[in-house]
């Protein structure tokens, strides 16, 4: 029998929800079919069958958090029917550990030796015996600093599950461990009240997305990670305003989309980032050396109903204005849509988020780790201002600037935001450029 797992499809993806599934058992089904769609905290995708045959069982229920590496189908093979009928036992499954890609996962040809999960350990080995343990329970053991071989494991073949890492964990801290069965009976006055409150209709538990758990851990690795700085700046921009304004609705009827003031906003940082390199790096994992990028990948980021997603616009600097926005309206429609492949929402070098989208003036944003900086947009107003000693109206971008302070400094941030704002404020130099 041929095993389906739940591939590896990088990008630090460790779990999925089933979505739906395309098969069920007694299917027959041929290599590359559709087996089931997972969302991701970054794509849906749709599975395929690595192998033709027939579909012995299918594991999950739609709205399941399927973990990388669970079981997902069982498919009977002709090789399996053939085996069956000479005698031979003990048909191995096929060993899916390095899946790659949505849409083009590789399957390995070797085969996997037989299990010996629950066995006792062979003293003629020479080499250390893999703790069994769910991926979930791994990743959970890793982020609290527990040594997991140390764990004992309540579930099948003693294998470690996330409650043995909780309860660890407590052991860790000094806690006592209360017996599971009575958890259910003892409540501190908080809980007692919570559930009173739940039961009144006054408050409401709302599970989080699986992209929810993901921004939420992004975003504290990078607050962890990253000492913020972050500088302001308003920028007159009148005569942007007046240029779009003349070009906007030019490629309505030829491309269905009016022009925004992100392209030029992305041909400016861009020019700038050229002009001050530093902010177009990342540091190495070992702190050692800065590794300064001398491509433009530029991430945008995305306000979708599920959260906040970051689709890359590649190749920026080699890329025209309508070429930007083009690329732009796709992947944001591709973001909110989650149609958008893996390697389309990874490997930015530098990002911008649009805050003024919403309405929000001025906004301090977390760098998108592991870059230096993120460049933040706010809503685009008429203000009073003094020229010449004299007060006129003009049209006012407030941008705000998160940087890394182990890498850059407040001088160079201020550099780059005037070569910013020295690009932005003459579109036809941008259309030359």
């Amino acid at each position: 029998m041929f095993e389906f797992r739940f591939p590896d499809i990088g990008e630090g993806i460790h779990e999925g929800v089933l979505l739906r599934w395309f098969v069920k058992a007694g299917d027959s089904v041929k290599e590359g079919d559709s087996l089931c769609e997972m969302e991701t905290d970054k794509v849906n995708a749709e599975l395929p069958a690595p192998a033709a045959g027939v579909v012995k069982e299918v594991r999950g229920k739609v709205g399941d958090t399927i973990n990388v590496g669970d079981v997902l189908v069982v498919i009977q093979t002709a090789e399996d029917k053939s085996n069956a009928v000479a005698g031979v036992k003990g048909t191995k499954p096929v060993d899916e550990g390095n899946a790659g890609v949505v849409g083009e996962l590789e399957v390995s040809d070797e085969l996997m030796t037989t299990s010996d999960e629950g066995l006792p350990p062979d003293d003629n080995k020479d080499k250390a015996i893999k703790v069994l343990a769910t991926p979930v329970a791994r990743k959970m053991a890793y982020d609290l600093g527990i040594e997991i071989e140390g764990v004992m494991g309540t579930g099948p073949s003693g294998r470690v599950m996330k409650a043995d890492i909780q309860r660890a964990f407590e052991v860790k801290q000094g806690k006592d461990i209360v017996p599971d069965e009575a958890k259910e009976t003892i409540k501190t006055p908080s809980e007692s009240a919570t559930a009173i409150s739940v039961e009144k209709g006054l408050e409401e538990s709302i599970k989080l997305s699986i992209l929810r758990k993901t921004i939420a851990r992004k975003m504290t690795e990078s607050m962890y990670t990253i000492p913020h700085t972050v500088c302001y700046q308003d920028i007159d921009i009148t005569n942007l305003v007046a240029y779009r304004e003349s070009v906007k609705n030019i490629f309505i009827e030829e491309k269905g989309f009016s022009i925004t003031y992100l392209p030029f906003i992305i041909k400016a940082i861009v020019l700038a980032l050229k002009d001050y390199p530093r902010f177009n790096s990342q540091l190495s994992a070992d702190g050692e050396a800065l590794i300064v990028k001398k491509y433009y990948d530029i991430g945008i980021a995305v306000d979708t109903n599920d959260g906040l997603m970051v689709p890359v616009i590649k190749a920026a600097d080699k890329k025209s204005l309508l070429e930007l926005m083009e690329d732009s309206v796709r992947l944001s429609n591709g973001a909110r849509g989650k149609s958008l492949k893996l390697e389309e929402l990874k490997g930015s070098t530098f990002t911008i988020t649009n805050f003024g989208a919403v309405g929000a003036s001025f906004g301090a944003p977390i760098i998108n780790y592991p870059e230096v900086a993120i460049l933040g947009i706010g809503k685009i107003e008429q203000k009073a201002v003094v020229i010449n000693n004299e007060i006129a109206v003009r049209w006012i971008l407030p941008i705000s600037l998160a940087f890394d302070h182990r890498v850059v400094d407040g001088g160079d941030a201020g550099r780059l935001l005037k070569a910013f704002e020295r690009y932005i404020k003459e579109p036809d130099a941008l259309l030359l450029r």
